[in-house]
């Protein structure tokens, strides 16, 4: 018995190795060679990834040492698509690769068609189409989709677009008179995660540091570093509807923008031009050199900028500038009871609060903090900077109670960390509740369809990622 036991011990340990030296064997030289600059490992919750090269080389990197998850992440795509639309992932495909392909620029064209060569050389099958059109997701469901579905399937369930809690900070604001910058992401739980810390060495550009989920080419959720000591965030800006299917992705300008430029301004330039209306964020971003913050709100007619080398900025799913709040949302900016009115509250009393003495800790309190400034109390919700949706039994009327979505991260870095090319994050919700699939459907079963895609997020530590980790 005791023979068998290590003779069953050995095959576990064996046959991953083996078929992964199957797996290299079946790889060219050329191929070989590229995957010796990249590496993947694993901390606490996220993948990090390293990627370095040309654009046929970083992308084959990418989807060759992640191609199990860029597969899971489809696969979840496909589940959720298919209940919110009513439609299958193969015509999303078919018409988000017809909408984007000719307008995304040669070098991003170049790295989805390595992803694709990546994958598969690991033996598991996609196409430019389909990557096209998952790193347009976001653009398709939440933009293009709202304008085709009343023709289609007009009780499809309305898009989150309230999502994210994020600050940028400088000058009299910080305890050392530099850059603070913070985040977290929101989103349905069931959707990909966006677990990946990517750091991109490109031929001809600017190295990037930045959260993103496996198989896209940009964030998705936009926290980032450069080494031209660029840093951003952004919030997307609530009850936004207007599209424009003849621009240019979001997704191809704003990896444009991180790799290409070397200041604020070349930064925003670079997301104007071409600008469809899809993904229409607040951007806060810093420039560490110059100690420069700036909040870019960018719609589809209008843009809002404003730069400062003192002072912060928040960001909370709402415009600030005026011509895309009264022009191109139906944003009600006084209605307290809705979160992202109450967090831009809860933000201005943090920074008045903190004046003076924001450093790394204090942001990771503001983006864990749980006060609800619409019932002035301090417990989690859908109104609170770290949102749990899922503990919500009203969910301020936009959404349905109990809806299993929130903060599911959290991402700081000051002007030190941005100069080494690091960052701080905690996977799972910023403030550390942990979330159990299996125990949430069995209390809320009217969310039965997300089962098989909707997952744990344990409690993790915050956690220190550089660029260059091996």
């Amino acid at each position: 018995m005791k023979r068998r036991l290590i003779l069953f011990s050995l095959i576990l340990l064996v046959f991953p190795a083996l078929l992964h030296t199957q797996q290299s064997s079946r790889l060219t030289k050329e191929q070989t060679t590229w995957l010796s600059k990249a590496n993947r490992h694993e901390k606490n919750g996220w993948i990090y990834l390293h990627i370095d090269g040309t654009p046929r080389e970083r992308g084959f990197q990418h989807g060759y040492l992640m191609a199990s998850e860029i597969k899971e992440a489809l696969r979840v795509l496909k589940v959720a698509w298919g209940y919110q639309t009513s439609t299958e992932w193969s015509w999303a495909v078919e018409k988000g690769a017809a909408m984007f392909t000719p307008k995304v620029d040669a070098e991003n064209l170049a790295e989805i068609d390595g992803i694709a060569e990546g994958m598969n050389a690991a033996r598991i099958s996609t196409s430019r189409d389909e990557l096209v059109a998952y790193n347009g997701w976001m653009e398709l469901l939440w933009y293009w989709w709202p304008t085709v579905k009343d023709s289609i399937a007009p009780n499809t369930p309305a898009p989150l677009k309230e999502s994210c809690s994020s600050f940028i900070a400088t000058g009299s604001m910080t305890a050392d008179g530099k850059i603070v910058l913070g985040h977290n992401s929101w989103n349905d739980y069931f959707f990909p995660d966006y677990n990946v810390v990517m750091d991109i060495v490109p031929a001809k550009g600017h190295r990037i540091l930045m959260q993103t989920a496996a198989g896209l080419i940009h964030s998705g959720t936009d926290f980032f570093v450069t080494d031209a000591g660029l840093v951003g965030s952004e919030t997307t800006i609530a009850d936004f509807t207007l599209f424009d299917p003849s621009g240019i992705p979001e997704f191809a300008r704003v990896r444009r923008a991180m790799q290409d430029a070397s200041s604020i301004d070349e930064w925003c330039e670079i997301m104007k031009k071409g600008n469809n209306g899809g993904y229409a964020n607040s951007w806060l971003v810093g420039d560490i050199k110059t100690n420069e913050i700036a909040r870019f709100e960018i719609g589809l007619k209008y843009v809002g900028f404003e730069k400062k080398k003192d002072g912060y900025f928040s960001g909370s799913n709402i415009a600030d500038d005026l011509k895309i709040l009264r022009r191109e949302t139906k944003s009600n900016e006084l209605n307290i009871k809705l979160p992202n009115i109450a967090r831009r509250v809860r933000w201005g009393q943090l920074m008045k609060e903190n004046k003076g003495k924001i450093n790394i800790e204090r942001g990771k309190a503001f983006l864990s903090d749980h006060f609800d400034t619409y019932l002035n109390t301090a417990a989690p919700d859908s109104r609170t900077l770290c949102g749990h949706w899922e503990l919500d039994n009203e969910a301020s009327g936009l959404f349905e109670p109990f809806r299993p979505l929130g903060a599911y991260d959290g991402k700081i870095l000051d002007a030190t960390m941005a100069k080494n090319m690091s960052l701080q994050a905690r996977w799972g919700s910023a403030c550390g509740i942990a979330f159990n699939a299996k125990q949430f459907l069995h209390d809320h079963p009217q969310f039965e369809w997300m089962s098989g895609i909707l997952k744990d997020r344990p409690t993790q530590p915050w956690t220190v990622f550089k660029a260059g980790e091996r």
